[in-house]
This record gives C-alpha cells, sequence and structure tokens, in this order.
C-alpha cells in the first residue's frame, strides 16, 4: 500500500519488505537458524554495502533477530533459556570478549511510559561490578578475572532538557568504557512480533527513531567506542493496521465502485501515522521480558569470569 509507509526498526523486516516487492538486493546476507528444543529462530542479516544499507534504512552491519513466540508467556524455564541464547549471541558480537572489559549499559526510554520503559527496567535488574572492583578488586567476587560493569538511565529530553547523546557521550568521556550496551524499545510491522522478539545489532542505535523523535545517534562514529543495541518491539504503528486490514478488503472485493471507495476512504487514515499500538498487559510483559534482557546481559558480561 503505497499511501502507508512501512515503519519497523527492524532489520528482518525491512528485508521482508524488499523481497515482498520482488526487487533484488546485492550486498544482504541473510543466515538462519532455528533451535527446536528451545523454540527460539535467529535470523542474521548481514548489510555488506552502502547501497544495501540504503535500500534497507539500515546502516551496514550485523542484525541478530531472535524469535521465540512464547516469550510473554511466564515460564521462567523457557525465559531462563531464552537468556542463555540472547547471551551466547550478544558475545557473538561483542569485541574483545575473552579480556577483562568496562562495560556500560545504557537503558533508553521513559519509565514512566509503560511500552517505553524496557530500557530502564533492565536496568534496574543488572549485576552493577564497577564501583566493587574499583574499590576493592576482583578478590571480592572470589575470582581472578572480572568485568566492570555499570549503568546509566539518561531519561528522555522532553524531562532533562538534554539530548540523549549528550548525556550518554559525558558520561563515556568520564568513565572511558570499552564498550557500550543500548536497551530501547522498538517498533514492529507485525503485532506477531510485538514482545516475542530480540534484535541484537553492532550498529548501534538512533533513540526514539521507532515512533518518529529522531534523536542523535549512539554510534561507534559518535561516541568512540563500540555500541551493541538490543531491542524488544513493544508497539506497532496504528496506519500499519490499519492499512493492512482495508489491503485484505481490497484483495478481497472485485466491485470496482467499492473498491473506489475504499481507496478514498484509505486517505483518511494517514493521520493515524502518529498513532501507536500495544498490549493490554504491556506492563506485566515489560516487566518480565525486561528481567529476561537483563539476564542475557549478566551471564554474557557479568558471570562471564565468575565461573572461571
Amino acid at each position: 500500500m503505497e499511501n502507508f509507509q512501512m515503519r519497523t526498526d527492524l532489520a528482518l523486516e525491512a528485508r521482508e519488505s524488499i523481497s515482498e516487492a520482488d526487487s533484488e538486493l546485492r550486498g544482504v546476507r541473510v543466515e538462519e537458524y532455528y533451535h527446536e528444543e528451545e523454540d527460539i529462530r535467529v535470523t542474521k542479516v548481514m548489510i555488506d554495502t552502502k547501497n544495501a544499507a540504503k535500500a534497507m534504512g539500515k546502516p551496514m552491519g550485523i542484525y541478530v533477530t531472535m524469535e521465540a513466540p512464547a516469550m510473554v508467556e511466564p515460564d521462567e524455564d523457557y525465559h531462563r533459556e531464552i537468556s542463555c541464547r540472547l547471551a551466547e549471541e550478544i558475545l557473538e558480537l561483542l569485541p574483545g570478549a575473552d579480556s577483562e572489559q568496562s562495560v556500560l549499559v545504557v537503558g533508553l526510554g521513559n519509565r514512566e511510559v509503560t511500552a517505553d520503559a524496557l530500557g530502564p527496567q533492565v536496568v534496574d535488574n543488572l549485576f552493577i561490578t564497577r564501583h566493587i572492583v574499583r574499590e576493592y578488586g576482583t578478590a571480592a567476587y572470589n575470582c581472578s578475572k572480572m568485568n566492570q560493569i555499570s549503568a546509566l538511565e539518561p531519561g528522555v529530553m522532553a524531562k532533562t532538557g538534554m539530548e540523549t547523546a549528550e548525556i550518554v557521550k559525558g558520561v563515556v568521556e568520564e568513565t572511558r568504557p570499552d564498550v557500550l550496551i543500548v536497551i530501547d524499545a522498538l517498533a514492529a510491522r507485525s503485532t506477531k512480533r510485538l514482545n516475542r522478539t530480540i534484535q541484537i545489532t553492532n550498529t548501534g542505535i538512533q533513540p526514539g527513531s521507532g515512533v518518529g523523535n529522531h534523536r542523535n545517534a549512539l554510534t561507534l562514529e559518535s561516541l568512540g567506542v563500540p555500541v551493541i543495541a538490543i531491542g524488544i518491539p513493544t508497539v506497532v504503528d496504528a496506519a500499519t493496521i490499519v492499512g493492512d486490514a482495508l489491503e485484505k478488503m481490497l484483495e478481497e472485493d472485485k466491485d470496482l465502485e467499492n473498491v473506489k471507495y475504499k481507496e478514498k476512504q484509505r486517505l483518511q487514515f494517514a493521520e493515524l501515522n502518529n498513532m501507536y499500538m500495544t498490549g493490554k498487559d504491556i506492563d506485566a510483559v515489560i516487566k518480565r521480558v525486561s528481567f529476561t534482557v537483563s539476564e542475557g546481559i549478566n551471564i554474557a558480561v557479568g558471570e562471564t569470569f565468575m565461573t572461571e
């Protein structure tokens, strides 16, 4: 549907939209894995050229998408399996994962807006070690090596009056971490992927891009340190839902007059482009999946050396 611009933060959905349009796209590689025991599908999209990046609307880099259909369910064992799989994907993208390093975790979003509270709630459950290691050394945790984990919740510009990138850059310059892990809520193209999908990428992130609030990006180029971004789609564009419904009606209706009428109707939904929808149980879901993400980060960078 030409009148509706697909709005998604997921590279997987951007790639699917190009496939649906029967367009050839060079410079994009896709690898898929299915872990049957955990019922987790992992899709890795690698954008290798500038032309491919322009076509997909995503920076060059690696995008790993984990689809777990039961992630919204209150099954602790299943969420632990997701966390372990997430930790593996983080370690694959994390530069210098085998060495001791300082990691700054940034939780983006507005804590007071439930669908946007993923980042702050992930930060609440992290295993923070930087202050202890700096004060007492690794002996405090009875190990020879220990990553220094610190966290930041920068809030949103409407409350702080400052760009998120400004706050993060100031902290990075002062604390000098080796790598950043940034968490944010995303927007999806499909309602089937809401709260059931985790995207991990090494390209950084642009805060607020999912809902059209384009802020300064958090990337290696802007901050001077590698940035791993982790996100879960918690909202979907309302115009997308309406557009999909109308498209289905147009496909089923062979009456030309009705088609013309519905084409005119479709134009009236442009105002929905600034409206976003989420599930009615989003508060419980955010609490659950934020803990899953925090455990994945804890396993990847917090527990790596503790078991040695």
